[in-house]
């Protein structure tokens, strides 16, 4: 990551997010000079990534309820992550 992305770091995933639709939104409109779109392509990428892993992070702490054989809950157990 470039130092004009070391801020991405630090995002919490819904900042990240709405950074990345917005750059979206730009690159779509075509409104920004091929440098500065190359720039923003790049952001985005970053961005892309800080999310990825927050969201593989948020999975691996999300828990499933077990439930017994009288069908009431009995506890948790990890989700399974492929």
């Amino acid at each position: 990551m470039s130092d004009a992305n070391s801020d991405i770091a630090a995002l919490p995933f819904e900042k990240a997010i709405q950074e990345l639709e917005e750059i979206v939104g730009k690159l779509e409109k075509a409104s920004v000079s091929l440098d500065d779109s190359v720039k923003l392509y790049e952001r985005g990428e970053a961005l892309k990534k800080r999310c990825d892993a927050l969201l593989r992070e948020a999975e691996a702490r999300i828990e499933k309820i077990t439930l017994g054989a009288d069908g009431a809950p009995k506890g948790t157990a990890p989700l399974d992550v492929e």
